[in-house]
């Protein structure tokens, strides 16, 4: 594997405000390859880096006001999403399928030589046959991201993440798992994964120069192998 040369990656990432995006941003700002990192997002960040650009965008459903801003680009790590039970069932599909879809088509077109690293979830399903609507969707979103034809594909499935830092839960189970971290992380430490170890992993990845096409899918335990390489 040979690393591209020093600060010349152009990095786009979507969903800079959530968790992972937000620890993608940072380690990416820091990387060494990159010299330029584009988030994309509903709102402002709040502050400013001299790698840093932003380009606020509202409506996922439509990405083609974006093809500007996503031609000439490297790389894009996306982790735009929801938890379920925050939202409906059509919005969950919505923003988890309706959204990456359109991302990716547009910079597709704008970047055909880009990679791309996907924040999916572990269990996700792309024969579609799962009753887990969360499985189901990020299924169906990972086999529509193979056949767009992007070189190198990444998507990666975390099972717990944790959050590394303290912030308000979303929901009562993400609040026990919390607590519960420190003994389920002893018991079974292939079932989580902290966040900024999982933003690391997902850059990383995504900056590498590589020739040959590539189509990779990491389950939890190959997500924290590459960290602990």
């Amino acid at each position: 594997m040979k690393a591209p040369a020093a600060g010349h990656t152009r990095l786009i990432i979507v969903g800079a405000t959530g968790m992972v995006g937000g620890y993608a941003l940072r380690y990416a700002l820091d990387h060494p390859t990159v010299c330029s990192v584009t988030a994309i997002g509903r709102k402002k960040l709040g502050f400013s880096h001299p790698k840093l650009k932003e380009a606020l965008h509202r409506d996922f459903g439509d990405c083609s006001a974006l093809a500007e801003v996503l031609s000439g680009q490297d790389a894009a790590v996306f982790c735009l999403g929801t938890y379920t039970g925050s939202v409906s069932n059509a919005e969950l599909r919505k923003i988890t399928v309706d959204f990456t879809i359109e991302f990716a088509r547009v910079l597709r077109g704008s970047s055909p030589n880009a990679a791309f690293s996907f924040l999916s979830g572990s269990g996700a399903d792309q024969t579609g046959r799962t009753r887990m609507a969360f499985a189901r969707y990020k299924g169906e979103a990972e086999k529509a991201l193979l056949a767009i034809g992007f070189p190198r594909v990444y998507i990666f499935r975390p099972a717990y993440i944790y959050p590394v830092e303290p912030r308000k839960e979303p929901n009562f189970s993400y609040r026990l798992l919390r607590a519960v971290y420190p003994a389920f992380r002893m018991l079974f430490p292939n079932q989580v994964i902290p966040a900024d170890d999982l933003a690391r992993a997902m850059v990383d990845v995504a900056v590498r120069e590589r020739s040959e096409r590539e189509a990779r899918i990491f389950e939890n335990r190959e997500i924290r192998a590459m960290v602990k390489s």
